[in-house]
């Protein structure tokens, strides 16, 4: 079974859509985050929800 960790963004209505697709790829690039939901509010800000799997290790001996 797969788990996940979860990071929740609140982009504001006034950021460009340029502004937030650049932090989100930051995100996925180097943190290896990927996009699992995306809400946009009535007043046009936009809550997003990104998750990444949970490495769990294995004792060896």
């Amino acid at each position: 079974m797969l788990d996940y960790s979860y990071m929740d963004i609140f982009i504001p209505r006034d950021l460009t859509r340029e502004a937030a697709r650049q932090l989100l790829t930051e995100h996925a690039e180097y943190g290896q985050w990927e996009l699992a939901r995306v809400r946009l509010h009535p007043d046009g800000s936009r809550h997003v929800r990104l998750r990444r799997k949970v490495m769990r290790v294995r004792r060896t001996l």
